[in-house]
């Protein structure tokens, strides 16, 4: 075999031109697959991390009516289903793959803040002490809730980035004064948003999901929460998972817990906002029309190999000569078969490994010049690899066969 591999890398060598323009084919079909699987993957990756928020692994539970999300602000807080308490915080923590539960209260559209004549029409959230840990929020200036701010019902906020450049107007918010219903709080802090994407709005729970999302949030301690809307209300969770991938199973534990211990309506029921099932949906969406250029990019390779093919029908009859030389001195058809096949597979094997290069190296740019992420994918460099050698041995056989059936006697007497 070893000797085999050596004859075919000599010949490719002796004959380069026809053995490139040979390859072409081959190399073209696995750089443009290599290059599509690399935007999918890049694409795709970077789809999973925006929606469900950069790394921070947090699924939402929250309570809905039926098929809808149960606005607390517009239908106020409904009979049957009890706040959360801090055994149902531990229950929920004691949850296989959970590193952190935060319970908080909600208004998606807020129209009694204001900052001095400005109104604030985006989202109130009242969070208790675990909240920007579970969420991941990193503090831009200020300081976050203290242990003292919640003991003492301390009329502060936190606001994210985007109210800090929206209602103040390019102002400094810290230590300005923002009215909820007429009461005064004082900015302590300004964080950084946790979604950093532009979400498609298609469906009603789109729009509730997102729609907070905006104008950006202004973050209460949970314990001020009554001195504005002035009445307990259910909460919504947010539980923090180990990895993204458990974050379907574990949203929906916590979503049937606290439906069972929280719940004794009919009608209600908790549920989690399932961003992962979300990002596989646009995922496959993407990769859908991605699929059929696989296909497409598949044609040149068919293309290649008949063009191997070709190449090695003409080498057969410019050896002939050496192929009844070794005949006559005792070579066996296999031998002859098995050289020809070898030498075909290492063409292929060649062009396959150039077109996977080329295909890195574009996918690169292209991610360069249309602001567009990639990822290199291993097993279809591995796959495209291994293909491109059985396209070499299925369309060598034929000229192989044909090398090895032919007559010694008529080989060395051709010209």
């Amino acid at each position: 075999m070893l000797e085999n591999i050596s004859l075919s890398f000599q010949s490719v060598w002796a004959h380069k031109i026809r053995s490139f323009l040979t390859m072409l084919g081959i190399i073209i079909g696995i750089a443009s697959i290599i290059t599509i699987v690399s935007t999918i993957k890049g694409t795709n990756e970077q789809i999973k991390k925006n929606l469900i928020g950069s790394g921070v692994n947090a699924v939402v539970v929250n309570l809905y009516r039926e098929d809808y999300e149960y606005d607390m602000q517009y239908e106020g807080a409904p009979e049957g289903v009890r706040t959360v308490s801090a055994e149902d915080v531990a229950a929920l923590k004691e949850l296989d793959r959970v590193t952190g539960v935060s319970v908080f209260h909600k208004r998606g559209y807020a129209d009694n803040v204001f900052y001095k004549n400005t109104q604030y029409s985006g989202a109130v959230y009242g969070v208790d002490r675990e909240y920007f840990a579970v969420y991941g929020l990193t503090l831009r200036s200020g300081r976050s809730f203290t242990e003292e701010d919640f003991k003492n019902f301390r009329k502060v906020v936190v606001v994210e980035e985007a109210v800090a450049g929206s209602l103040f107007a390019g102002e400094d918010p810290l230590n300005k004064i923002v009215e909820f219903n007429g009461e005064p709080f004082t900015v302590v802090g300004v964080v950084t948003e946790k979604q950093s994407f532009t979400p498609v709005i298609n469906t009603i729970d789109d729009y509730y999901t997102y729609m907070q999302s905006d104008g950006g949030r202004i973050y209460l301690p949970d314990s001020a929460w009554p001195v504005v809307y002035r009445f307990d209300e259910p909460q919504s969770v947010a539980v923090g998972v180990a990895s993204t991938d458990d974050m379907t199973s574990v949203g929906k534990q916590a979503a049937d817990y606290l439906t069972s211990a929280l719940v004794s309506a009919q009608g209600f029921s908790y549920r989690s906002q399932d961003l992962l099932e979300q990002a596989k949906q646009l995922q496959e969406l993407s990769s859908s029309t991605n699929r059929q250029l696989i296909w497409i990019a598949g044609i040149s390779l068919i293309v290649g190999g008949i063009g191997v093919m070709n190449i090695m029908l003409v080498t057969v009859t410019e050896r002939t000569r050496e192929i009844g030389l070794k005949k006559a001195i005792g070579a066996k058809k296999n031998r002859i078969l098995r050289q020809f096949l070898t030498e075909a597979a290492v063409l292929t094997s060649l062009g396959g490994v150039i077109g996977v290069i080329t295909g890195i190296i574009l996918a690169k740019v292209l991610s360069l010049l249309m602001q567009t992420p990639s990822a290199v994918s291993i097993p279809a460099i591995i796959v495209a690899v291994a293909f491109s050698t059985v396209i070499g041995v299925a369309f060598g056989l034929i000229p192989a066969v044909k090398a090895a059936n032919l007559n010694p006697i008529d080989a060395l007497r051709r010209e």
